[in-house]
């Protein structure tokens, strides 16, 4: 009984020496309600990213301690995240389409929105072990910046 105890405490100590990060972006959003036309965008061509998750028992261990993500904060509110609000034309509900367009944003730097991403989604199941699934995702979209200045004066 007491060396379970002992390995207990010591296994206790050895989690909670593992270090965790977060790598996040934050900014505020006023609460305005700005009307935009396609006209105050610049468009890129298409452009692409991928990624990958491995889950085991539907845990993602590569992203169980190391999160890349976004926010928007909106006055009074909650942290809203920045792979489902600048995107036009698609509710983001697997995170791992999330994290293909945190790609796609972070080697695009510069841009202010995603307009109508396409996704291509494989999802494989390596025979013999059912219990992990790999997820791979490709996003393909454009992405826009708004124009300096106004065209009305």
């Amino acid at each position: 009984m007491k060396s379970v105890l002992k390995l207990t405490a010591i296994l206790t100590f050895c989690v909670s020496l593992a270090s965790c990060s977060l790598t996040m972006r934050s900014m505020k959003s006023p609460n305005t309600r700005v009307e935009l036309e396609l006209s105050d965008f610049e468009l890129s061509d298409q452009v692409s990213a991928e990624a990958t998750s491995t889950r085991i028992l539907s845990i993602d261990f590569e992203r169980l301690f190391n999160a890349q993500t976004a926010s928007v904060e909106a006055d009074g509110g909650m942290p809203i995240s920045a792979a489902s609000i600048p995107v036009f034309g698609d509710f983001v509900m697997d995170p791992t389409k999330g994290y293909a367009l945190y790609e796609l944003m972070n080697a695009n730097p510069g841009y202010d929105v995603v307009f109508y991403p396409q996704f291509e989604t494989k999802i494989k199941r390596p025979i013999g072990l059912p219990l992990i699934t790999i997820t791979e995702v490709k996003v393909t979209a454009r992405l826009g910046k708004l124009k300096a200045g106004s065209s009305e004066e």
